[in-house]
């Protein structure tokens, strides 16, 4: 299966490039080497995972209620259990696992997710460029005269018609004596590391909604199947009014009753079959298709098995599983470099600059004594005033970082009550079932008796047509408690984080998207 990050692997070459550049850089740098030694602003601490012990406000049940039914089994939750990298192939569903292949291979989500986190990588490579000196070189020719009657000859020779030829190489070197640059390229290492998160999301949103889809797909194929037995029982129920109507057993009245009900009955199909038909485009869309290209994968909840284990990951580790957590806390990282960059730009800066080449009427005497020249300079500039510029974005950065903070909390929040809602959801879904289950049986028991006894003539219509509209919905009704434990299940997976990190390949990208930033992320 494809892994969502390739791309990034693809990078990792040009990284350790990057750290061999460091080197070069830092032996040029030697000579001002205490010059360059701090970096101003915060130095950015992970913040510590919330002290919680639960996701619930009272004790988590260890396993769900179950029913006597295809997809009622009990489920069981196992606290502080790691999630399995494709936790979709528990359902068991070989039609299932070969759409999400196929969705992460061309689902134009990922490629743009994809390019992004690429962007996102260049854009640091190009930032780092900032620790080396800058070399230009210079080849120019000319020719020109000059008015020797009003200027001094320009040559010696007094010539006023003459070519000149310049080769002249400058270098320039601006330390980073605040850190600044050193803030600018961890505020991008972190905004790829937002991206790299972002592409997690899309990677675990893909999938999660590839697996609902097919759920819905397969309620809405088994309410069909549902209505189409109700309307098959309906239909007989109305050949019977209209026998006994010819016997003048019943009314006619009576029996255009149960003619308005066999045709509702009939009418709700087309609606089912429009949803189904939206979900098909639905899952064609998500597999990168067009809707004239649906998947051939078709879905039925008697071919999906229930996971009977779910795991669920400890409070302390969902900060570290949850893409947009990660993502959020990357932000909050870039915030605070930014802070250092704005400060670091009110401080005084240092450049070094030199130039050195030769110049010559011809260019065979490019090298002859007296053609060539040099200079050397430094400079130290500090703004006096800029009309309170600088200070206002200083300002700004450190808003920016509250804000980042306060979302990276949101974020937090966010994703517990995602849990605590899944949790709840499979617990009472699976009482619903049970619920359901016992409804249907004593609501198609209802309508047998009905049966028998309109035969008998010992009811009237609408005892009948009552215990028919309750069979309908109940029937209905099971079909989508069913569908909902399945969806359920799927979600809970998502909340936690799907399980990404399990992927092999992830100790690797981690330290490829920024070796020196937390050495806590290459111990998760």
């Amino acid at each position: 299966m494809t892994a969502p990050l390739s791309p990034l692997r693809k990078q990792s070459g040009s990284r350790l490039c990057w750290r061999g550049r460091v080197g070069l850089a830092v032996s040029i740098a030697a000579p001002v080497a205490l010059l360059t030694g701090c970096s101003v602003g915060p130095d950015f601490k992970r913040p510590a995972a919330p002290e919680v012990d639960g996701y619930t406000s009272e004790a988590l049940s260890t396993k769900t209620a179950s029913a006597d039914v295809a997809g009622g089994k009990e489920q069981r939750f196992a606290l502080g259990e790691d999630i399995a990298q494709q936790w979709w192939t528990l359902f068991r569903s070989p039609e299932l696992n070969t759409l999400i292949e196929q969705a992460l291979k061309a689902n134009p989500d990922m490629h743009a997710a994809q390019a992004a986190l690429r962007e996102a990588m260049e854009l640091v490579y190009a930032q780092q460029g900032a620790y080396y000196p800058s070399i230009e070189a210079g080849l120019s020719a000319t020719r020109q005269k000059n008015a020797v009657g009003t200027l001094a000859p320009t040559l010696s020779s007094g010539s006023p018609l003459f070519n000149l030829f310049t080769a002249e190489v400058g270098v320039s070197y601006a330390f980073d004596v605040w850190g600044g640059s050193r803030r600018q390229v961890e505020s991008l290492e972190a905004q790829a590391e937002l991206q790299r998160f972002q592409l997690e999301a899309t990677y675990l949103t893909l999938t999660s909604n590839v697996v609902v889809a097919a759920v819905q797909e397969a309620s809405l194929r088994a309410q069909i199947t549902a209505t189409e037995q109700v309307i098959k029982i309906e239909t007989e129920v109305v050949d019977i009014f209209r026998r006994q109507q010819t016997l003048g057993a019943v009314a006619v009245a009576e029996v255009v009753a149960q003619e308005a009900t066999l045709a509702q009955l009939q009418a709700t199909l087309p609606a089912l079959k429009k949803q189904l038909a939206q979900q098909r485009n639905l899952l064609a869309r998500l597999a990168g298709r067009f809707p004239s290209e649906e998947p051939a994968q078709r879905f039925e909840l008697a071919a999906l098995s229930l996971p009977e284990q779910l795991p669920v990951s400890l409070p302390s580790k969902l900060v570290e599983h949850r893409p947009d957590v990660r993502a959020s806390e990357a932000q909050l990282h870039s915030a605070s470099a930014q802070v250092g960059v704005a400060i670091a730009n009110m401080l005084p800066q240092i450049t070094l600059t030199a130039a050195g080449g030769t110049t010559a009427t011809q260019v065979s005497q490019w090298f002859s004594p007296g053609n060539q020249f040099w200079s050397l300079g430094a400079s130290l500039t500090q703004t006096l005033f800029d009309g309170g510029t600088l200070l206002h974005r200083k300002r700004a950065a450190e808003a920016a970082l509250d804000q980042a903070g306060a979302q990276y909390r949101s974020s937090v929040l966010t994703a517990f009550q995602n849990v605590a809602d899944t949790l709840r959801a499979l617990q009472y879904d699976a009482d619903a079932l049970n619920a359901q289950v016992a409804a249907e049986h004593a609501a198609s028991e209802s309508l047998a008796i009905a049966r028998k006894a309109l035969a008998l003539g010992s009811i009237s219509y609408l005892s009948l047509l009552n215990a028919e509209q309750t069979y309908e919905q109940t029937l209905i009704g099971l079909v989508q408690a069913k569908a909902n434990r399945y969806a359920d299940t799927a979600a809970l997976f998502q909340a936690l984080g799907g399980g990404w990190w399990n992927r092999p390949e992830e100790a690797a990208v981690q330290a490829s998207v920024n070796p020196a930033q937390h050495s806590t992320l290459r111990k998760n």
